[in-house]
């Protein structure tokens, strides 16, 4: 009778850590947050003000308002928030229900720390202002370009479009049948 009660008790102890976030690693780390839409900057400031580091990576776009395109500043992930912890002496409890963020991105109870040369990475592409721009924007409809980062790294293909100040169109030969795709400029690199 003992043994059936033991695994209950596991199972509600379990269950009531999947609501508080439960750390990976034990030493300083970066997390992700997901914000709620449209309030990433304001969660950065609430969370600045209670004194965590926080990194939101900015994206320098062109947004059509009015039939005319205007310069915008978005975040280049939308919806999400870098987070700098220890996950041994820092308190997770307050960030939740600091306002603009929803929760912390896990997988099951765990919150996996973000592998610090994404940040580095991140933070090496932006411009003296810290916003990040388009590159390769010397791309034309049919130059070759080879896929340098990501899922079809090392695949070639076509520039076919535009999509977007940040996007081009790719045609890719993938199993002898011709895919179109979007990917970020930032993945490609010009074949000569």
């Amino acid at each position: 009778m003992v043994k059936a009660v033991a695994p209950a008790m596991a199972i509600h102890q379990q269950s009531s850590r999947v609501a508080t976030p439960v750390p990976a690693a034990s030493a300083d780390a970066w997390y992700l947050l997901y914000t709620k839409p449209h309030q990433e900057q304001l969660a950065q400031d609430n969370l600045a003000n209670q004194g965590y580091q926080t990194y939101l990576p900015l994206l320098q776009t062109l947004r059509r308002r009015n039939r005319r395109y205007r310069a915008a500043v978005v975040p280049m992930f939308p919806r999400y928030l870098f987070i700098h912890l220890n996950a041994g002496s820092d308190n997770w409890g307050p960030i939740r229900s600091t306002l603009g963020v929803m929760n912390f991105v896990r997988f099951g109870a765990v919150t996996p720390p973000v592998p610090p040369e994404l940040i580095a990475y991140l933070r090496s592409r932006e411009d003296a202002q810290g916003l990040h721009t388009g590159h390769n924007e010397g791309l034309r409809v049919g130059d070759r370009v080879r896929i340098i980062e990501g899922l079809g790294r090392d695949y070639e293909g076509i520039v076919t479009a535009a999509a977007g100040k940040e996007r081009v169109r790719l045609l890719l030969d993938v199993l002898a049948q011709e895919v179109g795709v979007v990917v970020s400029r930032h993945s490609v690199k010009k074949v000569s």
